[in-house]
């Protein structure tokens, strides 16, 4: 019988709480230490004193950052651990085992490493996250301009495809400065949306200006600008980022495919699709469903080396986006995975677009499984192949280069042709075209 051997004999096992750390040293009595930065180097202190070259430690919450980015300014190998991967022994839970515990199963390799980008990719992602909740406050703020003037009659959202877009912006606030007269409000509206739909917007304005929805839709609409002005803010600091990074990574490369369109929440960055291509030596934006600023996001969750995994199974199986198995023996049970992560969700959401799109053959496929399985389903499918060709496109140098919707109809009714063939030769039978 082989025995366990130990790889990292001079470890620690850290269990993180929001007021203290407990923290395990083989051969030493469990200490804890309170969560205040002084507190913290206090304990880096202690880990040199008994030479460990190798931490541990759980991924709870947002507590471990601090602590992460001191124990790894000073020089040790620290381990991030998914907490399923480090579950206790039935009647094993406590501060003190937990951290013993780590430190033991981390000793002898047990313990897989959780992906922690480098500092720049964390420092990307924190503007990136911060953008993404400031535009979801920003839409409650829309929903709320839109119940004050449904309050008021003004039934701008039932003909408006964006009450939010710049001609519903401009006439919400003309009505905020005291205009009531529909004719001139339709006056800020563009050409084309008064001749198209002009005489709807006309009864639509016909409203019942009260002062206390007035004041509703004012409140709403300061809202909404404050977050957009906050919005900003975060663009200009990751644009700076994006710059430090391009100019940090060397890899140069141009092409000469055409940058696509970004229709909503287009982030105010100079040069957004050079400095992504500069950042990455690659462009994936060649893919369906992804744009710039699918790729930025992207950028800030998975940084700009893909070869941190080993292979597009362990990509796909990462993101949350690779079908469960559970099988033992003859039992073969669809497992429930693991949701998907940021980085699995912006995959889901350019497969979403796709199944609307009519154009790519991606979207065909997504829509041919959509009638099979469900929406859930195709999306879920369609997002892991879209990652799939993104990892490829880094790891083997893929061009990616879209046949459209008719080669992939082409391609299915051969597949049917040749499963007909069979069929007819085990049956004994012929096929005849009419």
């Amino acid at each position: 019988m082989d025995i366990l051997s130990k790889i990292y004999p001079n470890s620690a096992g850290i269990d993180i709480g929001s007021e203290k750390v407990y923290v395990s040293v083989e051969g030493q009595s469990v200490r804890n230490f309170r969560t205040f930065t002084a507190s913290y180097k206090e304990l880096s202190a202690y880990l040199k004193e008994c030479s460990i070259t190798h931490v541990a430690m759980e991924a709870t919450g947002v507590y471990w950052i601090t602590l992460y980015d001191i124990l790894e300014a000073d020089g040790f190998d620290v381990t991030l651990v998914n907490p399923s991967d480090s579950k206790n022994l039935p009647g094993r839970k406590t501060d003190v085992q937990d951290c013993q515990w780590i430190q033991q199963l981390f000793s002898y390799g047990l313990l897989r490493k959780s992906f922690v980008p480098e500092d720049i990719v964390r420092k990307l992602r924190v503007y990136t996250r911060m953008r993404e909740d400031k535009l979801q406050m920003a839409s409650t703020h829309v929903q709320h301009m839109q119940k004050a003037m449904i309050l008021m009659n003004i039934r701008l959202p039932e003909v408006l495809s964006q009450t939010h877009g710049a001609s519903g912006l401009a006439m919400i606030e003309a009505i905020l400065a005291g205009e009531r007269n529909p004719e001139k409000l339709l006056g800020y509206c563009t050409t084309s949306l008064i001749k198209n739909k002009g005489k709807d917007i006309l009864l639509a304005l016909e409203g019942n200006y009260k002062e206390e929805y007035i004041f509703e839709l004012q409140q709403a609409y300061d809202g909404y600008m404050f977050y957009l002005n906050q919005v900003s803010k975060c663009d200009t600091e990751t644009g700076k980022i994006l710059e430090e990074y391009n100019s940090s990574s060397n890899k140069n490369y141009t092409d000469n495919h055409p940058i696509k369109p970004i229709r909503h929440n287009k982030p105010k960055i100079n040069h957004l699709h050079d400095l992504l291509l500069g950042i990455h030596g690659a462009n994936p934006t060649t893919l369906p469903g992804l744009t710039d600023y699918s790729l930025m996001r992207l950028t800030a969750e998975l940084g700009n080396n893909i070869n941190q995994w080993p292979s597009v199974k362990n990509f796909v199986s990462w993101l949350g986006l690779a079908p469960g198995k559970h099988q033992s023996g003859k039992m073969n049970k669809r497992s429930k995975k693991k949701p998907a992560t940021r980085a699995g969700q912006i995959f889901k959401q350019a497969a979403q677009s796709l199944i609307l799109s009519k154009q790519p053959g991606l979207g065909a496929f997504a829509r041919r499984l959509k009638a099979r399985k469900g929406s859930g389903i195709a999306i879920k499918a369609t997002a892991r192949k879209l990652a799939e060709l993104y990892y490829r496109i880094f790891d083997k140098g893929m061009m990616y280069v879209e046949t459209g919707i008719a080669k992939y109809e082409e391609k299915i009714k051969q597949q049917q042709i040749m499963f007909l063939h069979k069929k007819a030769n085990e049956l004994k039978m012929q096929l005849t075209e009419i």
